[in-house]
């Protein structure tokens, strides 16, 4: 009995730790950074984005429409889409596999293969255009070979894919790997000694304990992957009709004083970063729901 009464109060303890602020300064002080953060929020976001749907509607919706229906804009959807197909589900394979072997297994070279999924963050992705452009342009390393050959990757759509590729690397690997570590390898063993081979081991017992961080993982690759400028912008050539993306369209256009046009296909890289804004809550929504019955 006192030690249900010792037990019940200190739960009445730790509740009113919990609801007690975090910090003693005064209500104002609490307000002034909510005030501060919410202009912030209006300033640099809000503004910008209510800025582009207007102006993509100034001129009605005749001309909104014409701007996404004309060839140029609607070569550039597709190969945005196609480079996005392409590349998410192969970072999504390297991503799994790469999380795997780096938190259920000890070999010689995992921190280096740790440092190199990070690379992508640390170089720019001007460089990494570049890059592609030294080994398979024209004059790069492989680049008389490819000609030989007729492969074209530079200024076509492989390098765009490659580049694309390149700088959505780790999003989904970075997200597995400490989700992972911090299930640790208790489960998987058990799943072992039971007689589950490894692909049972992983369909039926580290896919459900990954699967909302692996879908949020997949989230922000395709965000990235369509709105990828300065890798694909150097291994494009801006060809018109061919080798364009969304946001090396909206560049053109805007250049070209076709601010309409511009703001109508950036109108639309805006809608698709709000609805994978709405898709990053619900699903953060049901790791949070699932946490709780769980729990």
């Amino acid at each position: 009995m006192a030690g249900a009464t010792s037990l019940h109060a200190g739960g009445d303890v730790a509740a009113r730790f919990e609801n007690r602020a975090a910090t003693r300064e005064p209500a104002w002080f609490k307000w002034m950074l909510i005030a501060v953060s919410l202009t912030f929020f209006a300033l640099f976001l809000l503004m910008p984005l209510i800025a582009v749907f207007v102006e993509a509607l100034r001129k009605g919706w005749d001309t909104y429409l014409a701007a996404l229906i004309e060839p140029d804009a609607v070569s550039a959807i597709k190969l945005t889409l196609i480079a996005a197909v392409i590349a998410v589900p192969l970072n999504l394979t390297f991503g799994v596999a790469a999380a795997w072997a780096i938190t259920k297994f000890n070999f010689r070279g995992k921190h280096l293969l740790i440092t190199l999924i990070d690379l992508p963050f640390s170089v720019s992705p001007v460089v990494a255009g570049l890059i592609y452009v030294l080994v398979f342009g024209a004059q790069g390393w492989f680049g008389p070979w490819l000609q030989g050959h007729d492969v074209k990757i530079i200024f076509a759509v492989p390098g765009i894919v490659l580049a694309t590729i390149f700088v959505t690397f780790p999003f989904i690997a970075r997200e597995l790997i400490p989700l992972m570590q911090a299930q640790g390898k208790e489960e998987e063993e058990a799943a072992v000694v039971l007689g589950a081979n490894g692909w049972q081991t992983f369909w039926y017992v580290t896919l459900p304990n990954i699967k909302w961080g692996l879908m949020y993982g997949v989230i922000l690759c395709n965000a990235r992957a369509m709105g990828e400028f300065g890798a694909v912008s150097v291994v494009s050539g801006h060809i018109r009709g061919l080798t364009n993306t969304m946001p090396l369209h909206v560049e053109i256009l805007y250049n070209e004083y076709q601010f309409a046009a511009a703001f109508a296909v950036a109108s639309l890289l805006a809608l698709l970063a709000l609805v994978t804004l709405a898709v990053k809550t619900w699903v953060e929504y049901q790791a949070t729901k699932a946490k709780d019955v769980t729990e």
